[in-house]
C-alpha cells in the first residue's frame, strides 16, 4: 500500500538541497509527485508531495528529520487530500499597484468573506518600468463555490481596489 505525504522544507539556499531530499525519497522506494519551491530573501522554501511504501514511511520521515543536523526544517504530513467541492469554479485573480503593506490582507479578507478558497498565491515586488517606484504583483487561482455571489464578490474586490489603489482581474478558469 502506497501513503502520500506532504512536507515543508526551509532552509539557507545552497547547491545540492533538491537532490539531498530526492535521494532519500528515492532510497524509501517513494515517487516524487509534485512540488513548489522557491528561493525567498537567501531562503531555500519549498512544499512537495511524495508517494512512499507505507512500510517506508516512518522511515523516510525520520531520514527527513535528520537534515536538521545540515540545517534544513522539513516538516511531514499525512496527504489527508481534500478535494474542492465538484461544485466550485476556479477563477484567477491577478492584482498589480504600487507596493504597500496590508495588500494581501485586504483582499485575502474579502476573499474568506465569500468562502473562496485560496488554492495557489504567487506573489512578488518589482520595480515599475518608468518610475522605478515598487509595485506589487500577485497572481491567485480560486476556487469559488457555487453558492457564492459571483457579482457581489467582483463588486467587493473592486471597491477594495480603488481603497488600496491597485488593479484587480477576475477571470473564469475552464478546468480540463
Amino acid at each position: 500500500m502506497q501513503r502520500l505525504l506532504v512536507m515543508t522544507i526551509i532552509g539557507q539556499d545552497r547547491p545540492g538541497l533538491v537532490e539531498t531530499v530526492a535521494a532519500l525519497v528515492a532510497q524509501h522506494g517513494g515517487n516524487w509527485l509534485e512540488s513548489r519551491m522557491s528561493r525567498l530573501g537567501g531562503q531555500f522554501a519549498g512544499i512537495l508531495r511524495v508517494e512512499a511504501p507505507s512500510e517506508n514511511e516512518l522511515p523516510l520521515i525520520a531520514a527527513l528529520e535528520k537534515l536538521s543536523a545540515q540545517g534544513l526544517t522539513v516538516v511531514v504530513h499525512p496527504d489527508r487530500e481534500t478535494l474542492s467541492p465538484n461544485s466550485a469554479k476556479f477563477s484567477r485573480l491577478e492584482i498589480v499597484g504600487q507596493d504597500r503593506p496590508g495588500i494581501v490582507r485586504e483582499i485575502s479578507r474579502v476573499l474568506a468573506a465569500h468562502a473562496v478558497n485560496v488554492e495557489e498565491l504567487e506573489t512578488e515586488r518589482a520595480s515599475a518600468a518608468m518610475s522605478g517606484e515598487s509595485l506589487f504583483k500577485a497572481t491567485a487561482r480560486l476556487s469559488i463555490p457555487d453558492q457564492c455571489d459571483g457579482l457581489k464578490l467582483r463588486n467587493d474586490l473592486e471597491k477594495i481596489a480603488e481603497d488600496l489603489i491597485v488593479e484587480i482581474s477576475l477571470a473564469e478558469l475552464v478546468e480540463a
